[in-house]
């Protein structure tokens, strides 16, 4: 004969379970084949000790299903067992909630401001993305740029009419194709008109070139290594941008912009942002892939 456990009911569902058993003919045996609740389950709830089942759960589940193989109500049945779990906990001064009471489901109020939450960080995350892969939204203002543009032609043109020492003509601007040639491996580079429209934006093998397309409106130039960027007009070398490594941003480089220059090629033109950098790293947003409207034309 099976022993009850610590806890034993005197009255309740379980010994009314036991009681509809042995009233029937069934033994333990029989009940655990037909209901397929392990044997030691079956004794703890005849017993009545329900919460040292592992959860509510479980034991509604339980006497569930033993109260239709008895032909009992299940639903009543049911109630009962949650009713005797609670009483037994308030006796012994433990909290009367399991996990899935509705007491421990967070309350509207509360899931309404988690939903709020999420909204915002989707908002803010949006809005931050957006500003780091739109670099070209930062560029300075295209009026300031058209009158540097037009102040370094003037030069141009000034220099050319000039005359070199002992009264001979100086000798004539070169004139064609601006094309940027790759000293280096993995030159960044980013072309991209007046207008903010890239042209190229890649990271140049070693000898590779682009020709900066003549219909380009106000063609600048934003690189990490100006010292690695051959440049030629019309088949003519020109001075570098810099003979260092530093970011240069907003760069002009029509032909007449890089003629104007005028200056050692490791002093900025007005407008040329310049800063050391040490690896020269593309900036943030940067895909490394070639986006150009135009293809690199061979010198």
């Amino acid at each position: 004969m099976n022993e009850q456990p610590e806890g034993t009911a005197t009255g309740g569902v379980g010994p009314e379970l036991r009681a509809g058993r042995e009233a029937r003919g069934l033994s333990l045996e029989q009940v655990a084949t037909e209901t397929r609740i392990p044997q030691r389950h079956l004794v703890t709830i005849e017993s009545g000790a329900f919460n040292t089942l592992p959860g509510r759960t479980y034991a509604t589940g339980f006497a569930r299903s033993y109260a239709k193989l008895l032909g009992l109500d299940p639903d009543i049945i049911a109630d009962r067992v949650r009713a005797e779990m609670i009483e037994a906990r308030e006796q012994d001064g433990a909290p009367s909630f399991e996990p899935g009471d509705p007491a421990r489901v967070p309350s509207r109020g509360l899931a309404w401001l988690a939903l709020a939450a999420v909204v915002l960080l989707l908002l803010g995350g949006f809005f931050f993305m957006r500003t780091l892969f739109a670099p070209a939204a930062e560029l300075p203002s295209l009026v300031e740029q058209q009158q540097r543009e037009d102040a370094a032609r003037q030069a141009a043109l000034a220099r050319q009419q000039a005359t070199a020492p002992g009264g001979q003509p100086a000798a004539a601007a070169p004139a064609g194709p601006v094309v940027f040639t790759a000293l280096e491996a993995g030159v960044w580079v980013k072309f991209y008109d007046a207008g903010g429209r890239q042209l190229m934006q890649k990271q140049m093998a070693l000898n590779e070139q682009y020709q900066v397309p003549a219909d380009a409106q106000g063609p600048l130039l934003w690189t990490g290594r100006p010292d690695a960027l051959r440049i030629t007009i019309g088949g003519r070398e020109v001075p570098r941008l810099a003979e260092t490594q530093g970011i240069m941003r907003d760069v002009p480089i029509t032909a007449q912009a890089l003629l104007a220059r005028g200056q050692p090629a490791a002093t900025a033109t007005p407008g040329a942002a310049v800063a050391p950098a040490a690896g020269a790293s593309p900036p943030a947003g940067f895909v490394p892939s070639a986006v150009s409207s135009r293809p690199a034309a061979a010198q």
